[in-house]
């Protein structure tokens, strides 16, 4: 009998045998052997040096007991939609398999609080790390949304891997227009095996404030600090990740946050007035991506050179993130600044050619001033759109993308520096520097 996945075998190869379980190989490594030892370490082993593998123990797995889910008609429906699967998943550390657990009945056993709170529906619609998404995903999950919509429930929640959960708020809040519910994205730092875990607070604050208030539109649960008291619902076309892995890693940039919940105080606090309100006479109307539509995001920096933007020359858009309140290098100022006149000719060109240019800053708070200097002048002459911008260079890709798609380039042009959702700050408040 062939030993599989998680099996206890024995390798044998050219020079000694290796006790352990048989561990999961990634697409890129099909070459190995995965050995989790005794010890509790893992080890790769070239195929090529293995004589034989001889299964000791095949792995049975236990069939879990769950609780029934019984619907309360006096609690709202809470649709949770799962993108990955590590807010919900456990790690057995004995085998080193991931199981995840999307089910209402495996929901509720993981997080039993949420039975007190509202009915749970919940299931998967993808299963991916948040970086490998395409537009395409970000269509499929609005019609997801639209079909739980039309099913009558409260509100929805989107499960999401953090790294790019940014981006997908931003997204959903140009797509999902007249939403009568909120749709509450929500991911975890830590997963869910960990006592460090951020997974269950955040999950659990989502769906309360969705049963507990009158907000309906899209917005991100994250923690408000390293405690385990309060989470924050943020603006989805404002916030930003701003740490690789605490727990209170997403921040509103420009602004304040929507609300604080208090899961275990039973408060919401809102520190915004001026908020989209539950309406079920609303119809959701979706205004999907234009899967083919091409947008570059470019970095600026000391030492560029042309053939850095020509890169984009066949691209119907590009985000440019500059230093300060909009700068590029693009004006020859001496014999070794030839370069940045290429720089200006090479982009002047694109932009005539039909491509759309759009400044960001890379300071991320703030708001771009492009009149102060000549050189930045000059680039609005050439076409370089942005100016008074305070939108963060992610919601500037996604809104410049979803512009793209649904409307002509004269269009886009003018409704590229429009607050149509939120994204632009009527004034930027110094308090929300580094809030």
């Amino acid at each position: 009998m062939q030993a599989k996945t998680r099996d206890t075998v024995v390798v044998e190869t050219k020079d000694k045998k290796l006790n352990g379980i048989l561990m999961p190989v990634p697409e890129t490594e099909k070459d190995i052997v995965i050995l989790k030892l005794e010890s509790g370490y893992n080890i790769g082993i070239d195929k090529k040096n293995i004589k034989a593998i001889k299964l000791v123990k095949t792995f049975e797995r236990k069939k879990e007991k769950t609780a029934e889910v019984k619907l309360n008609k006096k609690l709202p429906t809470i649709s949770i939609l799962h993108t990955g699967g590590t807010i919900a998943s456990k790690v057995d550390y004995k085998t080193g398999a991931v199981s995840a657990k999307f089910s209402p009945s495996e929901i509720i056993d993981m997080f039993p609080e949420l039975k007190k709170i509202a009915n749970i529906k919940s299931r998967k619609i993808a299963s991916m790390q948040s970086e490998m998404m395409r537009f395409v995903h970000y269509n499929l999950m609005a019609k997801e949304i639209e079909k739980e919509v039309k099913k009558g429930v409260n509100g929805i929640i989107i499960t999401h891997g953090t790294d790019t959960m940014h981006y997908t708020s931003a997204a959903l809040s140009f797509i999902l227009e007249d939403l009568p519910v909120p749709v509450i994205l929500v991911g975890s730092q830590r997963s869910s095996d960990r006592g460090s875990t951020d997974a269950g607070l955040n999950l659990v604050s989502a769906c309360y404030f969705i049963a507990n208030s009158d907000f309906a539109d899209v917005a991100i649960c994250m923690h408000e600090n390293l405690n385990d008291e309060s989470c924050l619902i943020l603006p989805a076309l404002k916030t930003r990740k701003m740490h690789t892995s605490r727990r209170d890693a997403f921040r509103p940039i420009n602004t304040t946050p929507i609300a604080r919940v208090n899961f275990n105080e039973k408060n919401i606090s809102f520190m915004k007035k001026d908020y989209d309100k539950k309406n079920k006479n609303k119809k959701l109307n979706l205004k999907l991506f234009n899967e083919k539509t091409r947008v570059g995001l470019i970095k600026t920096h000391t030492n560029m050179f042309a053939e850095e933007f020509l890169a984009y020359k066949d691209f119907d858009g590009l985000v440019i993130e500059g230093t300060g309140l909009g700068h590029l290098p693009n004006e020859e100022i001496d014999e070794y600044t030839k370069e940045n006149k290429k720089i200006f000719n090479a982009l002047s060109d694109m932009i005539k050619k039909g491509l759309v240019a759009v400044m960001s800053s890379q300071t991320i708070y703030g708001r771009l001033q492009m009149n102060v200097y000549t050189p930045m002048r000059e680039l609005q002459e050439i076409g370089v759109l942005g100016h008074l911008s305070d939108m963060t260079a992610e919601t500037t890709f996604i809104k410049l993308a979803w512009l793209l798609s649904n409307y002509k380039k004269e269009e886009v042009k003018q409704l590229i520096t429009k607050n149509l959702r939120g994204e632009i700050s009527e004034r930027v408040e110094d308090k929300t520097f580094l809030s």
